[in-house]
């Protein structure tokens, strides 16, 4: 009985009772391999379409956003199976599984011969993105008590932007060193693509020894199938739950824009400056690892303090972050001036509190028995933002300017941040969520 009781620590952060250290310490490498291996899709994408495919960049806006637009498809089609089969079965299956259709769709990305063949290749990699990232929110959400949910969230938002800047100037930078060394550009690109799959069938196999397994609940206590199925809409009767819905839609909007079409501008832009595409890539992707590297700089600084704050007064302070990181872009005429650097760390800083935000959020108001259905609507709320967001933004890439599709998702965080001071007033629910964890475990 103790040993299912018994509290451990992960550094500072109290993990629930049940969950080890070793348990812990593989989730945290987890958390930096995991979005740096799902956001590589966007720089060797901006590769592939300029040096396999040759595709004209007055282009590559509309097909990024096009792709973007299959990928959403499959995850909202799949976010909720993906997320009931994570309460049926348990967490682990499922994100091993993820890892090694992410692995699969790097090997073939390269391999493409048309868009048609990168639209096929995406829709591999989208299976492994509802996994990957449905497992990722659902274990960070088992994994602490609740007055370490915010320090937990944070640690993990702090290793995303780790892992997205070391693994992203790693493998984006590949193809420029090994053409360096005599390698063709379409050689390059194949290894760069095969060495990241790689790394993904190595992550599964840390998954499979060191997460734990099972659900959080006993068997006898998990709700039917079909309550599974419909939890994520009826729980959203809850303001705070609805409220990170809406959070969600823009939230993974926002890192989809940053993802997608901030190293296409970079690297567009370089082209147009007379980079050679391999170069191009590689400022685009410097502009992309600026942003990111604010985000993991701030992340330690906004997750204690969303411990300390009524999680929707924390939304709210995340969202108006978010928002004016976003509108400063329209202050940027060329990405690759020096002065632009200013307002990609605003970027980055307003990306990564708007995680933070919604995280936190669903993380305290999903209910334990159906925390991985109620995770999988949030997590379809994001792909429908991802979906209206990139569809729209790569056509405004394309048709006005490179900055249009941000300052939208600036002016949605605005009226998200709208809606949470609404929510704030007429159902704000913890006021402290320490103090309240502090007295129920008492």
């Amino acid at each position: 009985m103790k040993s299912s009781t018994e509290q451990h620590h992960l550094g500072p952060v109290i993990l629930s009772p049940g969950v080890l250290p070793q348990h812990g310490w593989t989730f945290l490498y987890a958390a930096f391999v995991s979005i740096g291996l799902v956001t590589f899709v966007s720089i060797g994408q901006a590769y592939i379409l300029n040096e396999h495919l040759k595709i004209p960049i007055a282009e590559q806006g509309t097909i990024s956003g096009n792709l973007v637009f299959w990928t959403e498809i499959v995850t909202l089609l799949f976010f909720i199976p993906a997320g009931v089969l994570m309460d049926r079965i348990g967490r682990k299956p499922i994100y091993i599984a993820g890892m090694i259709l992410l692995a699969i769709a790097y090997g073939l990305y390269p391999m493409a011969q048309s868009v048609a063949d990168l639209t096929l290749y995406r829709i591999v990699y989208a299976l492994g993105i509802v996994a990957v990232t449905g497992g990722l929110a659902t274990v960070m959400v088992d994994y602490p008590a609740e007055r370490s949910r915010g320090k937990l969230i944070a640690i993990t938002g702090f290793l995303n932007g780790l892992g997205i800047v070391i693994l992203n100037q790693f493998f984006g930078g590949l193809p420029e060193k090994l053409i360096g060394r005599g390698f063709s550009g379409v050689e390059a690109g194949i290894i760069a693509h095969m060495s990241i799959a790689a790394l993904a069938l190595v992550t599964a196999i840390v998954l499979s020894v060191g997460l734990k397994g099972g659900t959080p609940v006993r068997k006898e206590e998990r709700p039917p199938l079909k309550t599974l199925l419909t939890s994520g809409f009826t729980h959203a009767k809850n303001p705070r739950i609805l409220l990170s819905y809406a959070a969600a839609f823009v939230a993974r909007g926002d890192q989809s824009i940053i993802g997608t079409f901030l190293p296409l501008w970079g690297t567009t832009a370089g082209i147009a400056m007379g980079m050679n595409p391999a170069e191009a890539v590689k400022k685009g992707m410097m502009v992309f690892i600026i942003s990111q590297a604010a985000a993991l700089l701030w992340a330690p600084v906004i997750g204690p303090l969303i411990d300390r704050w009524n999680r929707v007064t924390a939304l709210v302070v995340c969202m108006g972050l978010a928002s004016a990181g976003y509108l400063s872009l329209a202050l940027i005429e060329n990405p690759h001036d020096s002065f632009s650097t200013l307002y990609f760390v605003l970027l980055g800083i307003g990306q990564i509190s708007a995680f933070l935000g919604s995280q936190s959020l669903i993380g305290q108001e999903a209910p334990r028995e159906a925390r991985g259905s109620v995770i999988g609507m949030f997590n379809i709320s994001g792909a429908i933002g991802i979906l209206i967001i990139t569809t729209l933004g790569g056509r405004m890439f394309d048709q006005l300017s490179p900055k249009a599709p941000f300052l939208v998702v600036g002016a949605i965080n605005l009226l998200v941040m709208l809606g949470g001071i609404y929510v704030r007033i007429k159902a704000p629910g913890t006021i402290s969520v320490r103090a309240s964890a502090s007295a129920s475990e008492k």
